[in-house]
C-alpha cells in the first residue's frame, strides 16, 4: 500500500502540485521514486571568477544585470554578466527567457555550465542555476536535475523525494539473492536512495549499474521466455527435397554468396523441424535477401505450403513481386500481389485464388492482414524490414494457418550485436555480410555547400555515360525558419537552370500512390536522369543504373538512415558515388566521418546506436516503448552479465511466482517483444 499512496497525501504537496505531477504521469509514490534524474550536477568543486578556465565548471556569483533579446524567429537570446569578488564574465542562454525572472534580485546562485569560446568572446553557455540558500546540506551539493515534463520544475521533484526518503529506503526487492550477490548488486533500496541522494559520483554510477542490469535483466527474460514458448508451439514440417533446392540454384542468372548459402541451409533445416521457425534475416543493403527467401518459398511450394511477403510500402511490395515472379515462374510458382492499388473485381478474383491455393505466393503491404484474406493453407510468412510493423500486425498475419506458421523476418538495417539479444533475444538470427560479386564498394565523400558547382559537374559526367542520379533533401515545403533544404524548391532549382537540359523527377510522401507508382516507373526505366526525393526512397527502391547519390543537409540524417540511402545506388557492376553535402562549412561530425570511410553497415550500425540510442534508429513505435531509462544497448558487458543472470533464472518456472513485481515487468516486456 505504502508505494500505492497517492502523491497529495505528502506533506507539500498540495491542488496545484497535485496538477503539475499527474500531468507528467505520476500519481503515486512509486511512481515519483522511479522518476530518475536524467543527470547530476556537481557542486562541490568551484572555482572562482578569476580563475576559471575553459571547460564545464561551476561558479558562485550575482547576477548584475540580465537582458534577453530575439535574433530570429524561434530564437532568443538572454545574456547576463555575473560577478563574485575577484571578477565578471558574462553568461549567455538560448530560448530560457525566464532566467531573467529567475535570476532578478541580490540573490546568490550555483551557475554550472561550460566555460567556452563563443561569438569571438569566452561566456558561460546555458548554465543551470541553483539557489544558494536552495542547497540541501545533506546531499553534499551533488544535486540531481529531473526531466522537465510538462513544466514541471527539478527543485519542485527534490523536495517532495526528500519527504519520501524514509520510504525509499523500504523499496522492496525485485532480484533474488544469489544475483545481486553473483553481480555484486547495490540493493534496489539503496540504489534508489544513492541516486536521488548521492554524496559521490561513485553513488551514482553503482545506482545507475544496479539499475541498468534490472532493466536489461527483465528484457533478456522476457525473450528467454518467449523462446521457451515457441518451442512449445506445432509447426509444419517441410521436408528438404535436394533436387528442388539444386534446381532452384542452377536457373540463377547469378552465383549465391557464401553468406547466401548459409543462410538458405539455415532455412531449410529450420523447415524440417517440428517447432515453427523463428528467425530474422538482416543484410546489409543489395546483400540479396529476397533471393534466400525465394528458394525458402519454392520448398514450401514444393510440399503444398503458401508463403505471405509482407512489405511496409506498395513499392518495396511491387519490387518483391517482381523479383520472386523472376525466380519463381520457371517453376510453375504464381506469384500475386495484393497491395491497396488492387481494387474491385480484380481484387475479389484475388482473394479468391488465395483461399483455393491457386496463389502460391503472395506478396503484399498491410493489406494481406484483412479480414477478407484467407489462406488455403500458409506455411511460410517473410516480413520485410519488420520494424516498420507493430507486433500487432504480425500476429494478424500469422493467425492466418491453422498451425503457427514458419516466420522469417527480414531487415536490411544491420542490428547491433546488443540490439539482436535484448530486443531480437527470441529470434535465431541469420546474416548476409557478403555483397553480390562483380559489386564495386561505394566511394562516398563530405562536400561542402560552397562546392556544388564541382558537385554538378560530377553529376553530369555520369549522366553523359547513361547513368542516373538522386538528390535527396528531408523537408517538402520551403520553411522560412530552417535552411534544410526543401524537395520542391531544389526541383524548381535544378529543373530551370543547373539541369535544365536534363530529364527530372519528383518524389515525395505527400505524393498520391499512383503519382509515386509513376514517378519510380519512369526513374527505373531511365525515362528520368535526376529523381530528386524525400527519404521516401530510403527502403527497397531498386534501379541498378542509378550511380550518384547527392544527401542534402546530410548532418540532419541519422548514420543508419544516411547508410540506407546510400544503399540505393551501388547495385550494379558501375562504380557508384554518394555525396554528403552539409548544411554549412563548419567541421563534420564524427559519425558523418564514419559514414564517409566505411561502408559496412554492422559497423556503422554499432556506431549509430553508440552516438543515438535505439529509439532513434529503429523507431519508437516500437522500441521506443521499451523504455530503457538507465540502461545503454551499447553497454555489451552488462548485457553478458544480465543475460547469463537471465538464463540461469529462466531454467526454473517457480522463480516468478516468487516475485510478483518482477512477473509483471517481464510480462509486458514479452507482449511488447514477441513475434508470435
Amino acid at each position: 500500500m505504502l508505494f500505492t499512496t497517492s502523491l497529495q497525501k505528502i506533506k507539500g504537496v498540495g491542488p496545484k502540485t497535485v496538477e503539475m505531477f499527474s500531468a507528467a504521469n505520476l500519481h503515486t509514490t512509486e511512481d515519483l521514486i522511479t522518476f530518475l534524474p536524467r543527470t547530476h550536477e556537481d557542486f562541490t568543486d568551484i572555482v572562482s571568477i578569476a580563475d576559471i578556465t575553459p571547460g564545464k565548471k561551476t561558479i558562485k556569483a550575482r547576477c548584475e544585470k540580465i537582458a534577453t533579446r530575439p535574433v530570429r524567429r524561434g530564437l532568443r537570446i538572454t545574456t547576463a554578466t555575473l560577478a563574485d569578488e575577484t571578477g565578471k564574465l558574462q553568461a549567455v542562454w538560448f530560448n530560457q527567457p525566464y532566467r531573467a525572472t529567475q535570476l532578478a534580485g541580490d540573490e546568490e546562485f550555483y551557475f554550472s555550465g561550460e566555460f567556452e569560446y563563443n561569438y569571438n568572446k569566452y561566456q558561460l553557455s546555458n548554465p543551470s542555476a541553483e539557489k544558494v540558500s536552495d542547497m540541501p546540506v545533506q546531499t553534499d551539493r551533488l544535486l540531481p536535475v529531473y526531466r522537465q515534463v510538462k513544466g514541471l520544475k527539478t527543485q519542485l521533484v527534490r523536495k517532495i523525494i526528500a519527504e519520501l526518503k524514509p520510504l525509499i529506503t523500504m523499496m522492496p526487492e525485485t532480484l533474488p539473492d544469489w544475483i545481486i550477490k553473483q553481480q555484486k548488486l547495490m540493493s534496489r533500496a539503496d540504489a534508489y536512495t544513492n541516486i536521488h541522494f548521492p554524496k559521490t559520483i561513485d553513488d551514482v554510477q553503482r545506482a545507475r549499474e544496479r539499475l541498468g542490469f534490472e532493466e536489461l535483466f527483465h528484457l533478456l527474460l522476457a525473450s528467454q521466455l518467449n523462446k521457451q514458448e515457441n518451442a512449445k508451439l506445432e509447426g509444419w514440417h517441410i521436408p528438404f527435397e535436394q533436387s528442388i533446392v539444386a534446381g532452384f540454384v542452377q536457373k540463377l542468372p547469378f552465383e549465391l554468396t557464401g553468406a547466401q548459402r548459409r543462410a538458405a541451409w539455415q532455412l531449410i533445416q529450420d523447415f524440417e523441424r517440428k517447432v515453427p521457425m523463428n528467425r530474422m534475416l538482416q543484410g546489409d543493403v543489395g546483400s540479396g535477401k529476397t533471393v534466400v527467401a525465394g528458394l525458402a518459398a519454392r520448398q514450401a511450394c514444393y510440399h503444398g505450403f503458401q508463403t505471405a511477403l509482407m512489405a511496409p510500402t506498395e513499392i518495396l511490395a511491387s519490387q518483391h513481386a517482381e523479383t520472386l515472379s523472376k525466380l519463381l515462374q520457371p517453376f510453375g510458382v504464381s506469384v500475386g500481389l495484393l497491395t491497396g492499388s488492387v481494387k474491385g473485381q480484380a481484387r475479389g478474383v484475388l482473394y479468391d485464388q488465395i483461399a483455393k491455393g491457386s496463389v502460391d505466393v503472395v506478396v503484399g503491404t498491410h493489406a494481406l492482414i484483412q479480414e477478407k484474406v484467407q489462406f488455403h493453407k500458409l506455411g511460410f510468412v517473410v516480413i520485410d524490414e519488420q520494424h516498420r510493423f507493430g507486433v500487432q500486425q504480425r500476429q494478424e498475419l500469422l493467425k492466418k494457418s491453422e498451425h503457427m506458421p514458419h516466420l522469417l523476418a527480414m531487415t536490411a538495417t544491420p542490428i547491433p550485436r546488443s540490439l539482436a539479444l535484448t530486443v531480437y533475444g527470441e529470434l535465431d538470427v541469420s546474416v548476409l555480410n557478403e555483397l553480390p560479386k562483380g559489386r564495386k564498394p561505394i566511394a562516398t565523400k563530405l562536400w561542402s555547400p560552397n562546392s556544388r558547382a564541382q558537385l554538378y559537374e560530377k553529376v553530369d559526367e555520369q549522366i553523359k555515360q547513361g547513368r542516373q542520379a538522386y538528390v535527396i533533401c528531408s523537408l517538402i515545403d520551403d520553411n522560412p525558419d530552417n535552411d534544410i533544404k526543401s524537395v520542391e524548391s531544389e526541383y524548381n532549382k535544378l529543373r530551370n537552370s543547373v539541369f535544365k537540359h536534363r530529364k527530372i523527377g519528383l518524389l515525395h510522401g505527400k505524393m498520391k500512390s499512383e503519382e509515386k507508382d509513376a514517378v519510380m516507373t519512369l526513374f527505373s526505366s531511365g525515362e528520368l536522369d535526376i529523381l530528386v526525393s524525400t527519404t521516401v526512397v530510403e527502403v527497397g527502391v531498386d534501379v541498378p543504373n542509378s550511380t550518384i547519390m547527392i544527401i542534402e543537409n546530410a548532418d540532419r540524417f541519422g548514420l543508419s538512415q544516411l547508410h540506407q540511402l546510400r544503399g540505393r545506388v551501388g547495385r550494379s557492376v558501375h562504380q557508384s558515388y554518394c555525396y554528403l553535402v552539409m548544411s554549412d562549412s563548419s567541421k563534420p561530425s564524427e559519425r558523418l566521418k564514419e559514414i564517409e570511410k566505411s561502408n559496412d553497415g554492422f559497423y556503422l550500425a554499432e556506431v549509430d546506436l553508440r552516438l543515438r540510442g535505439p529509439g532513434e534508429i529503429y523507431g519508437r513505435s516500437q522500441h521506443g516503448a521499451l523504455n530503457l531509462e538507465v540502461a545503454s544497448l551499447a553497454d555489451t558487458q552488462l548485457i553478458a552479465r544480465a543475460q547469463q543472470s537471465a538464463r540461469k533464472f529462466a531454467e526454473d518456472p517457480e522463480n516468478l511466482i516468487q516475485y510478483k513485481q518482477l512477473a509483471m515487468q517481464v510480462q509486458k516486456y514479452q507482449r511488447l517483444t514477441t513475434l508470435n
